[in-house]
């Protein structure tokens, strides 16, 4: 019986940025190996998920429905002047969350996956883009049952969606991308520093208040231009848009936004290769 012989990595100066298109196909290399073991992670930490919720797949839609109550009973008291929306606000704030969600789990799931396999990052050697691709693999996991709970909804408060429907999991996909990017960025520095796990809530809950996720867009102001400037602002109006029916004018910078994230990501999946070696030596010493 033949066996295959183990791929052997030699890293020499050529390994650096000072060769750019080797790196680039090691990466590609080491993802397509990586794919199986991204996997299997991926079913592992779905299954240990749910299985050890008592409410399982319900918290998909327990947590954004508990969000935008609270926004409902702060809108309607007063207490927050939210102004006029496109859609009714219930089925306004429900979707924001929803697609909010599917962004904060990609943003969140490249620290939480790194810092999960500590131990075996400093014992194993394997490519670690597997990381990276299991946690894609469980936000789009999840992000399917938000969206068919989601549907569910909006059907039974009278909202029927059009044709775009179809297109919503390119949408959902541009979440996932942008939140992939951002997550990926800080995940280094958040493998030395909790303080960056701990920072994330707060930065992201600002983030959202400057999006049209529970407040409408701003016509006029400061916060209008904020709100413009903000590059999450095309792919939630976009994906609200595809998902209700409503028309949508942001297809444009909608296109624009998601090419600026993908390069990003590629320098981002850069940055990460060539600091993973020094971050497994400061968790392994």
């Amino acid at each position: 019986m033949k066996l295959d012989r183990p791929r052997i990595t030699i890293y020499t100066p050529e390994s650096s940025l000072t060769n750019p298109l080797k790196m680039l196909r090691d990466m590609c290399f080491d993802v397509y190996s990586g794919r199986g073991l991204a996997l299997r992670l991926a079913i592992r930490d779905i299954k240990a998920q749910y299985r050890q919720a008592f409410f399982g797949i319900l918290w998909a839609l327990i947590l954004p429905l508990a969000n935008t109550a609270t926004w409902i009973f702060l809108n309607r008291t007063g207490i927050v002047s939210v102004g006029n929306t496109e859609l009714p606000y219930p089925i306004y704030v429900f979707t924001g969350t929803m697609i909010w969600a599917i962004f904060m789990d990609a943003l969140n799931a490249p620290l939480v996956q790194t810092t999960a396999a500590k131990s075996m990052l400093a014992k194993i050697n394997f490519p670690r883009e597997a990381l990276i691709i299991s946690g894609i693999l469980q936000t789009l996991f999840n992000g399917s049952i938000k969206t068919i709970l989601l549907i569910a909804i909006l059907f039974l408060f009278g909202v029927y969606p059009d044709w775009h429907l179809i297109l919503f999991p390119l949408v959902a996909m541009s979440m996932v991308l942008a939140g992939t990017t951002i997550g990926l960025l800080i995940t280094p520095i958040g493998l030395l520093y909790t303080d960056i796990g701990k920072g994330i809530p707060l930065v992201m809950q600002f983030l959202m208040f400057v999006s049209p996720v529970v407040f409408p867009m701003p016509t006029v102001g400061w916060a209008a231009k904020i709100f413009e400037m903000n590059p999450l602002t095309p792919l939630i109006l976009t994906a609200r848009g595809w998902l209700t029916g409503m028309p949508t004018e942001a297809l444009g910078s909608f296109l624009i936004i998601n090419l600026v994230f993908f390069v990003v990501l590629l320098a981002v999946s850069v940055i990460y290769r060539l600091a993973m070696p020094i971050m497994i030596e400061r968790i392994g010493s």
